[in-house]
């Protein structure tokens, strides 16, 4: 299967080495993170999801956590250099990122945002993300990841 993304297309431009991962979207139906993670038969702590936020100062930052995980707002605030982060509504998604829920990839946004992922990610060879549509998924190192998403990695979890 031949899919092209913005996330995929990106990622290719920049010469990065990386996996395509796919499973048959349900119709009407998001997966969760744990439920993508059994799909594509990996690891939940290696299957990240893409958070979007909003710091008190109006700007915005993405965070990469595993699946199974919950963004602890402390911590992202602390790490973002915010007093406060609070997570973007899903229906200002598409129009701030060109990614719709469930298939937000934090490679290929319309505009690149401070980035951050769980320090736990540095425990895998390789990472799973969204791939920038519901049912496809990137698997890639963190260095070949930073080849177009400059991130910060610090503890971001509850």
């Amino acid at each position: 299967m031949s899919v092209k993304t913005n996330a995929i297309r990106l990622l290719t431009q920049k010469k990065a080495q990386f996996t395509v991962l796919c499973y048959e979207p349900e119709p009407d139906h998001v997966l969760s993170g744990v439920e993508a993670a059994a799909r594509l038969g990996r690891a939940p702590q290696a299957v990240f999801k893409t958070l979007v936020t909003t710091g008190r100062s109006g700007e915005h930052y993405v965070f990469m956590i595993p699946a199974a995980a919950e963004l602890d707002l402390k911590k992202a605030a602390a790490a973002a250099g915010e007093k406060s982060v609070a997570m973007l509504k899903a229906k200002d998604l598409l129009g701030l990122t060109g990614y719709v829920h469930g298939g937000c990839s934090p490679v290929g946004m319309k505009k690149q945002f401070a980035s951050f992922i769980d320090q736990s990610a540095g425990d895998h060879g390789t990472v799973v993300l969204s791939g920038g549509r519901v049912g496809v998924h990137i698997e890639i190192a963190l260095d070949e990841l930073r080849k177009a998403v400059p991130f910060s990695a610090a503890d971001l979890t509850v």
